[in-house]
This record gives structure tokens, sequence and C-alpha cells, in this order.
């Protein structure tokens, strides 16, 4: 595994992680890129992971379902440290400058890979903050996994939708984020996204990480640039 700056990024051989630490609007930025198996990506997905005070990082299993799902469809995906966690430079904001990040990465990764679909996905913190990028990215899909809305972001109003096919997993019997609070708010969005609802996997998905992955990896390979 390479570690790159970001003037020199190779991409990793085909099924190969390369390590990136790349220049942020608040200092260095930790990521880790990943190759499809299958050759040429014929898009990518950025990914965020879960709330940086409470643990959360890229290597959150939840974040590497994910990206092995969109790696699965053909894409190739940048997991990142948000601000303050492992060797990412700056302090947590909150969500507001988190979503810079977001939207500073996937400028890159479009410099990179200027055609195919753009895909941002996240898990709880990292979920709300991909769907306020992606409310001015406007990406070609979204992908959400037990979004909260508001709970760590000072009662936030929801961001507007994202304009593109979004897919939705939470647990019902989430301990963490209020499955009942997402329901509602979600029906609100014109259209709603696709929800999948499921039972007994809590807020982590423990032992229940197939079930994000039977619907994420059908979702990204339905999805067009």
């Amino acid at each position: 595994m390479d570690t790159t700056e970001e003037s020199t990024v190779q991409w990793p051989q085909p099924g190969q992680n390369s390590e990136w630490l790349v220049d942020g609007p608040a200092g260095r930025i930790e990521a880790l890129l990943s190759a499809p198996k299958g050759g040429v990506p014929r898009g990518f997905a950025v990914i965020c992971h879960p709330h940086p005070l409470f643990g959360g990082a890229m290597s959150n299993k939840v974040v590497y379902t994910l990206s092995s799902g969109a790696l699965q469809a053909g894409l190739a995906t940048l997991r990142f440290n948000f601000r303050g966690v492992g060797r990412s430079g700056g302090l947590h904001d909150e969500g507001r400058g988190e979503t810079a990040d977001v939207l500073h990465l996937a400028g890159l990764m479009r410099e990179l890979l200027p055609e195919g679909p753009r895909v941002l996905a996240g898990f709880s913190f990292g979920a709300f903050v991909a769907l306020k990028a992606a409310a001015e990215l406007r990406p070609d899909a979204l992908v959400s996994i037990a979004p909260p809305f508001g709970k760590y972001f000072g009662g936030e109003a929801p961001p507007r939708h994202p304009g593109c096919p979004w897919l939705v997993v939470h647990s019902r019997d989430d301990d963490t984020v209020s499955y009942d609070e997402t329901h509602e708010i979600l029906a609100g969005y014109t259209p709603p996204p696709q929800l999948v609802t499921v039972d007994g996997a809590g807020h982590f998905f423990h032992g229940r990480l197939q079930d994000i992955s039977a619907v994420l990896v059908p979702f990204l390979q339905s999805v067009s640039a």
C-alpha cells in the first residue's frame, strides 16, 4: 500500500488501495483510495464516516461495507478521516467544515475521473454531512445509512433534496438515531428516497452488514452518469 501526496496521486492497481494525504480547506486530509477489481472505474464514491467525537473513523465497518459495495458496482472509492481524526488536520466543525471537505474531495476525484457517476455515501453523522454536500454537488446518487437529522447539528433544518436517486437504510430498533424521526423527515422530501427498513440491526448493524450490501450493490449498479 502506497502513501501518496496530492501532486503525485497514482491510481492503485485493480483491487488494491493507496493511502492518500491531500491538502484540504483546514489542513491535510487522510484518505484511502481503492480501485475496483474489474479494471478502469466507471465512476467514484466518496464515503463519510460516523461522528468523530464518538470514535468515528474511516476504518468503521459500515463505512468499509459501503466502500466494498461500491467497488463491487465498479466504482473507485475514497474513504477519508474527518478533521481531527487520524492524520487529518483541523478540528471538528459540527458538520460545516466537514461538508466543505467532502466537496473538496469530490472535486479532486472528478479531476481524476472526469467521466462516470459521482456518488456520495455516509453512515450516521457522515450520512448527514454527505446529504448536505449532495445538496450543493448534485451527485448522480446518494446513499445514507441511519442518517440523523438535527441530533448532532444544533437542530439544523434538513438539507434540500439531493436531486438524484437516494437510498436510505435504517434499522427500526436503532437506539442512537431515531428511526421514527428519520422516517417522518424523509417523508417530507419530494420525491422521498428509497427507504429500506430492517429490524434488529441496531445502529451499528452488528452481524447485519449483509443487509446493507444486499440493497447497496444493485442500487449502485443501476446508477448511470
